[in-house]
């Protein structure tokens, strides 16, 4: 299966912003993650195809995949 993964922000350092996955079955937006070598809890929000999911949620064949890291300012 493939799926896009989309990076923002802090997110792109030293990674592509934008790539194709060839994924297994079963595979979870947190299996994602890790297999960047991003930490978990460097994410705060996880959507699939536009809708906001939970890392366990279970990815399917064409899914777009983008990550968010938590937003600052002042």
């Amino acid at each position: 299966m493939k799926i896009t993964v989309k990076l923002f922000a802090t997110l792109r350092e030293n990674r592509e912003k934008v790539a194709i996955h060839d994924i297994d079955e079963g595979t979870t937006p947190k299996d994602i993650i890790e297999g960047l070598d991003i930490p978990l809890k460097d994410v705060a929000i996880i959507m699939v195809n536009g809708r906001r999911v939970d890392e366990d949620a279970e990815m399917k064949d064409g899914d777009v995949l983008a990550l968010f890291p938590p937003v600052g300012g002042g």
